[in-house]
């Protein structure tokens, strides 16, 4: 705070900011950006396309699903593979929900609270209704008919696929409260979702992010106007590194755009690339917020896993980001940029 205070380039404001600005700029006020300013920017993007709440639901990998007890289809045969359907009988779905329902909670804010009236139900907060509330809900069979048994399950749950590449699932419909360890040990009890990689677990909190699939371009400009730069949590990235690499990128193309240069995409190999093209997908149907994860990335070698797999598309990833930087002269050329995943390697899961 110290240098930025006293930088003869940098002027502070401390006061808040209720209406956008002339000339280019930066819109980065977090989840929690005031009334004011959140009608000023409806009034240019149009109301439908500003959240103010999120409703999450789990990501896992597809490598991580059991397609011996899960299988593809869509309701009447209807459409393609793109979701993935875990069947269970009546003893099954009996115990998940009563573990939905027994499994601890995160607390709501105050705040929060009108959520519920939004159309945000969490999963066991419906599961709470009634015991067959779920069956005829998230969970109904209808259309649906398991391969092993010829016969339409008792309950299902559906993941949809949620990327072009095909690598990660969304678990439709099941937005919840549950802490982090009660959704992993739960949503294991899903067949076919024993040995699950999450690799986003489900919330529901006060947020405020815009439609980035439909509003922004990979080099975060608006698309209704080229000299306004959205970053951080608002534009839908998770995660607090994630923020900031987005606010970094939307400074980059700032600054070029002033000096009359292109503004940047971020190679889609890299960390920051892969999110940013996920969340400007403008094939999306359905948008919520993302972390960065290894499931955005394009796919390596088949034959590689676990740690492995993850060492390769780091390395990738970093000789990426040294070419990129390196073509577009963001920084002086010097004797390397380049990092190896070796000196990481000991923070990288299996």
């Amino acid at each position: 705070t110290k240098k930025l205070e006293s930088h003869p380039l940098i002027e502070i404001v401390r006061s808040e900011v209720a209406a956008i600005p002339d000339g280019p700029a930066i819109i980065a006020t977090g989840p929690l950006t005031s009334a004011t300013l959140g009608d000023a920017l409806s009034q240019l993007i149009g109301p439908r396309n500003l959240y103010f709440y999120d409703a999450i639901a789990p990501i896992v990998t597809a490598e991580s699903i059991d397609l011996t007890a899960a299988f593809k289809a869509s309701r009447y045969g209807k459409g393609g593979d793109d979701y993935i359907n875990c069947p269970m009988n009546q003893a099954q779905y009996d115990a998940f929900v009563s573990a939905m329902i027994a499994a601890g909670k995160v607390e709501l804010h105050p705040f929060e609270r009108p959520l519920y009236f939004e159309g945000c139900m969490p999963v066991e907060e419906m599961a709470r209704r009634g015991p067959q509330t779920l069956a005829f809900g998230p969970m109904r069979p209808v259309g649906l008919i398991e391969p092993r048994t010829g016969r339409r399950p008792f309950a299902v749950v559906q993941l949809r696929q949620d990327d072009y590449l095909g690598q990660l699932f969304n678990m439709v419909g099941f937005q919840t409260k549950m802490t982090y360890p009660e959704q992993r040990r739960v949503f294991r009890m899903i067949p076919g979702l024993e040995r699950a990689e999450f690799v986003r677990l489900g919330s529901l909190h006060r947020n405020t992010f815009v439609d980035s699939p439909r509003l922004l371009r990979p080099t975060l400009q608006l698309n209704a106007r080229d000299d306004l730069f959205l970053a951080g949590q608002m534009i839908g990235v998770e995660g607090y590194v994630e923020s900031a690499a987005a606010g970094l990128l939307a400074a980059i193309n700032a600054a070029r755009l002033v000096n009359g240069c292109e503004p940047l995409v971020a190679p889609r190999e890299t960390s920051m690339g892969a999110l940013l093209a996920y969340i400007t997908n403008a094939s999306r149907r359905e948008f919520q917020p993302m972390n960065a994860n290894y499931g955005l990335m394009p796919a390596v070698e088949n034959s590689l896993r676990g740690r492995e797999k993850k060492m390769a598309i780091g390395e990738r990833a970093l000789r990426s980001l040294d070419d990129w930087i390196r073509r577009n002269c963001i920084e002086p050329p010097a004797s390397s940029t380049l990092v190896t995943m070796q000196q990481f390697e000991g923070e990288i899961e299996p």
